[in-house]
């Protein structure tokens, strides 16, 4: 097949399933591995796949596992994943004086879930300078509170760097062999964790508008776009939400014994994490089923479009959210922001939603049949957490088969690449159409 023939979607989809190949060769090898630990292919594979779709779901311990070299190549795998194949090759193409073409730049709107073409370029230099810097910073404020308050050593800013990149990617991944657990009555460490986890989920266009926001000279009458409006509105909405509701449905139960201001960081920690985190402060197997069940909820959701994170994305929601509010109102147009929505974009959220819940209760279903030894809510919330590419997990996952760990990847995979380009990658190019049948209508509900 000649390269000219293959669609962006289908190039794109080669070039992560590719990477994702790469990478489990590279940390099967012997190279990352601590001396005298061992690792089939399969949990490699697995491995590779979850931090190339930065989702954090293991079936090994990192801490105990990987040689630094294999911690390097986890951070990179991160990276590539998190920002993104096309955000680092456009900065490879402009350095080397490369053309970026028609196609590079489709495959760059793909890729970033982007309309149009017009300042993708531009875009991706931009995109990557502020997400270096915003990791640099993490990392330096870790890096300096793990060496004085600490017994870290040397590796202080190493953990720093790990764990900034791994919560600004919202990758998921620790090297402290319990996540956060260890820090969960240090609230400057989950305070940073939590302020880069919604920097990298809360959309890549939504950072640069602020940015642009902060440099502009008359910043009252700058005009944020309708997606940052409508994105930043349903982010912070569903954190307050899922804040209060953990608050309220955990305060007779694991709350009951803990101080307030504890209570408070677990669920704010939790209602960020499970947007597409994946870090933990706490078992979540501490938990009622009930808040198991709205994590998975919130894990479903994922981040916003344009971001780290996966999911069917917060402006999925919430176009479908105003779609069914202004239906059972009798409006024919949705009006948001003193903007109407286009019918293309409600269309393509309920798509998008709607393939989301049918791709979710088939996942649930088959690996409920892979893994009958788990109940519901496990098998659920593992399922959840893998198309969000989040990473909580109710501690399943080293038990999974050989086809639970497959069907995951194949989930955290199809999290990462998104629900779009999936079904792009079904189109074939066909000739207008020349005739219409006549319409009927069906009856619906």
């Amino acid at each position: 097949m000649k390269l000219k023939k293959v669609s962006p979607a289908q190039l794109l989809f080669f070039i992560y399933l590719s990477a994702a190949a790469v990478s489990s060769i590279l940390l099967y090898l012997p190279f990352s591995h601590k001396p005298g630990v061992d690792v089939d292919f399969l949990d490699a594979l697995f491995t590779a796949v979850s931090a190339i779709s930065v989702t954090g779901l293991t079936v090994v311990n990192t801490a105990e596992t990987f040689s630094p070299v294999g911690v390097f190549l986890l951070m990179v795998m991160n990276q590539f994943g998190g920002i993104g194949f096309m955000t680092l090759s456009t900065f490879l193409w402009m350095a080397t004086g490369q053309r970026i073409g028609i196609q590079r730049r489709q495959m760059i709107m793909l890729d970033q879930n982007r309309s149009d073409l017009s300042g993708l370029v531009r875009l991706m230099r931009d995109l990557l300078v502020l997400s270096l810097a915003i990791e640099a910073v993490g990392a330096l404020i870790l890096g300096t509170y793990f060496y004085f308050s600490y017994p870290y050593g040397k590796n202080a800013f190493l953990y720093g760097i790990f764990s900034s990149i791994s919560a600004f990617t919202n990758a998921g991944f620790d090297i402290f062999g319990n996540s956060l657990i260890g820090f969960s009555e240090d609230y400057i460490v989950q305070s940073v964790n939590i302020a880069l986890m919604v920097a990298g989920g809360i959309g890549f266009p939504v950072l640069m508008e602020l940015k642009e926001w902060f440099l502009s000279g008359n910043r009252r009458n700058f005009r944020f776009s309708l997606f940052t409006k409508i994105t930043v509105t349903t982010y912070f909405v569903l954190l307050i939400l899922g804040t209060g509701v953990l608050w309220l449905l955990e305060t007779p139960h694991f709350y009951a014994d803990q101080s307030w201001h504890r209570s408070f960081f677990y669920s704010l920690f939790n209602s960020v994490t499970a947007r597409s985190g994946g870090l933990a402060t706490m078992d979540i197997n501490e938990y009622t089923t009930p808040s198991q069940l709205f994590l998975s909820f919130l894990m479903f959701i994922g981040a916003s479009p344009s971001s780290v994170g996966g999911g069917i994305r917060t402006t999925t929601l919430a176009v479908v959210a105003l779609a069914v509010y202004n239906y059972a109102r009798g409006q024919r147009y949705i009006r948001v922001f003193r903007r109407e929505l286009l019918d293309e974009d409600v269309r393509k959220a309920s798509v998008v939603f709607s393939t989301g819940v049918l791709l979710l209760a088939v996942s649930v279903f088959l690996v409920s049949v892979e893994q009958p030894q788990h109940t519901l809510m496990e098998v659920m919330f593992e399922v959840s957490s893998a198309f969000g590419t989040c990473g909580l997990s109710m501690g399943i996952t080293p038990e999974l088969t050989a086809a639970g760990k497959i069907s995951i990847m194949v989930l955290m995979f199809m999290g990462r690449i998104g629900i779009l380009v999936l079904l792009f990658l079904l189109r074939r190019q066909t000739p207008p159409e020349t005739y219409h049948y006549p319409r009927e209508r069906v009856i619906i509900g």
